[in-house]
């Protein structure tokens, strides 16, 4: 029991605060490098996969299927619309409001809005 009492008391009465060494400054770079900006191009995953069901259930004939096909195209129309889209604003560098994913473009343009003080 003592030792357990020891070892509890001990445990909780930490001896001194660790001291902060800073290793590397605290501060953010001026350029982020865009090598890292390689997104899967991955959607309609769903109307992919009705479609292939369908295919499926008919022995691959695509005349009754018409209607998953008709379906899937509109859904990959529109991601590549919202693509080009996506592709023209970061070009451009215009940074939209609440946006949670940035190109590597936008994030410089905020690093030059906000340098860091030296």
């Amino acid at each position: 029991m003592r030792v357990a009492a020891a070892l509890f008391a001990a445990r909780g009465n930490p001896k001194e605060p660790v001291p902060f060494q800073e290793i590397l400054p605290l501060k953010l770079k001026d350029r982020v490098s865009g090598k890292g900006d390689k997104s899967s191009d991955v959607c309609c995953i769903y109307e992919m996969s009705v479609l292939f069901a369908c295919f499926k259930t008919h022995d691959f004939n695509q005349a009754p299927c018409s209607k998953e096909i008709a379906a899937f195209q509109k859904c990959y129309l529109g991601h590549l619309e919202k693509t080009r889209v996506q592709k023209e604003r970061e070009a451009k560098g215009v940074l939209t409001p609440g946006e949670k994913k940035l190109s590597h473009r936008q994030i410089n343009k905020l690093l030059d809005k906000f340098p860091n003080i030296k």
